[in-house]
Parts: structure tokens; sequence; C-alpha cells
């Protein structure tokens, strides 16, 4: 995506809300020229997609262990030793559509019962995970849109305020 296509973006965002654009779009756009004038693809083996899948994919698992647990991370419980803790993270490697294999690092919990949504244990292959990324980051959606649209494609509960670093 290009950065007169991120504009062009903004400029639909800003005269739909009457005014400024939101700052995810401001984000995006950020991100794209910063990611060109470091010399950094936006596709391809390390680019600025693969790395951005990367982040929301973390971000959603991490969210999703949050919820599992009931309590954000580091946080202590009310009664002291919790019966079940976050235990670190298992590295995987998951195949996207159309930018490759992305290493993403799974949370675990000590007592070996979360089950998460997004990328489930043992799945190896992500449908269509770009075009979420993109309708996600490039189409400007508030942080709401976003938990929304992760509850309805994935059935993944992901925290408005948290949810990609915006918030």
């Amino acid at each position: 995506m290009s950065v007169a296509t991120l504009d062009a973006m903004a400029s639909k965002t800003r005269k739909k809300t009457g005014g400024e654009p939101s700052a995810e779009m401001v984000a995006a756009t950020e991100l794209v020229r910063q990611a060109k004038a470091a010399g950094l693809d936006l596709t391809g083996l390390d680019g600025l997609l693969k790395q951005f899948t990367k982040t929301v994919l973390e971000t959603a698992l991490n969210e999703e262990m949050t919820e599992h647990l009931g309590r954000e991370k580091h946080a202590k419980t009310e009664g002291g030793r919790a019966s079940n803790s976050r235990n670190g993270t298992t590295s995987k490697t998951v195949l996207t559509d159309s930018v490759g294999p992305v290493e993403i690092e799974v949370p675990r919990d000590r007592a070996g019962t979360f089950e998460p949504v997004i990328v489930k244990k043992r799945q190896r292959r992500l449908n269509s995970v770009d075009e979420v990324v993109l309708s996600l980051y490039a189409k400007g959606l508030t942080t709401g849109e976003i938990s929304a649209h992760f509850a309805d494609i994935y059935g993944a509960s992901v925290s408005k305020g948290v949810c990609c670093g915006f918030g």
C-alpha cells in the first residue's frame, strides 16, 4: 500500500468524520512514511506488512490470555497466589497467504488450559489474515471497530484499550 493510497483513505476518513483522520490512519500513514524513509519494503520477507501481521497476532493472543486468566499481565490476584498464571511463550511459525511464514510468540499458562482462538493449537496456516490486517490498519478503523471485527471473524474478544497499541 502506498503513501498516496493511505493519504486518499485519510481524506475519505476526514470527510466521513467531518475533520481529522482517525488516530489509526495517522499512525498508519506515519508508519508507512517511516518505513519508506528507512528503506523497508512494505511487503516481502521482512517487510512492514509481515512485521505488523506478527504484532497484531501476538497482541490478540496476549489479550486472549488476559481474558483467560481474568487479569492483566503482572497483575496480582486478590487472594495472593493464583492457581494459574502466565508461563512464558512458545515460538510458532504460521503461513499466511501473501506475506509468507510469520514467526510468532504464543503465550502459555501454567495449567495448560489456554486455548487460543485467533491461532489455534496445532494450526499452521492462516487464511485471509492479510486481509484482516489490512482492514484493521489501513482502513482506519477505530479500536472499537477493530475489537468488533475480531469478535465477528474469530470469536475472539480483544480489548478496545489495548488492541494494536492504539487507545
